[in-house]
């Protein structure tokens, strides 16, 4: 299946959703000190969805 090629302007509405809604958050890992947490991510499907799963189970834990 041949890749589909975004147009100028469907990057450019995607640049200015993506600046609009939503936010990017970095984070650094050192390779020794956090190897663990790094195999741990690397091992999930989709680290965004498992972080976001941790934050959200742990404000719900808050909660109660």
């Amino acid at each position: 299946m041949a890749e589909r090629k975004s147009t100028d302007a469907q990057i450019r509405a995607h640049q200015k959703y993506n600046a609009k809604a939503t936010k990017q958050v970095p984070l650094r890992f050192n390779l020794k000190t956090d190897a663990d947490i790094l195999e741990r991510l690397y091992s999930t499907d989709n680290i965004q969805g498992y972080i976001k799963k941790l934050i959200r189970e742990d404000m719900r834990k808050e909660k109660k």
